[in-house]
């Protein structure tokens, strides 16, 4: 496509791989998961070459510039090309706190998981 193109902010976080399906990427930007350049945006908004684009999955927050229009789900070279990725790095394992967890439907934690919890939280 040509330099001054745009395309739709779904199709092409669908396109790139930052979604697995088009209407998964449809669905994240009704939620408010999508933002163009600060702005929460809706499906249909125009992404162009330069606009910085962050969508909010599950685990994390991936933060991309566009560097290419693409209308088409495209292999993941091509796509890992087409967009700069400003993602800050996750966190290291130490520096997250272990936090146990419990199977659903155990109960309450008896008195000696109850210390051993509050140990992990510092108290």
């Amino acid at each position: 496509m040509e330099a001054g193109s745009s395309i739709r902010v779904d199709s092409w976080i669908w396109a790139v791989r930052l979604v697995k399906t088009r209407s998964l990427a449809t669905a994240a930007c009704r939620a408010g998961h999508v933002r163009v350049n600060g702005e929460k945006v809706k499906a249909a908004q125009s992404v162009r070459i330069g606009d910085e684009v962050r969508v909010r999955t599950s685990d994390a927050e991936r933060i991309v510039v566009v560097r290419r229009i693409l209308a088409k789900r495209v292999s993941a070279v091509v796509a890992a090309e087409s967009l700069t990725d400003n993602t800050p790095p996750p966190p290291a394992r130490e520096d997250v706190p272990f936090v146990p967890i419990r199977d659903r439907g155990a109960g309450r934690p008896t008195k000696r998981e109850r210390r051993d919890i509050e140990k992990l939280r510092g108290h």
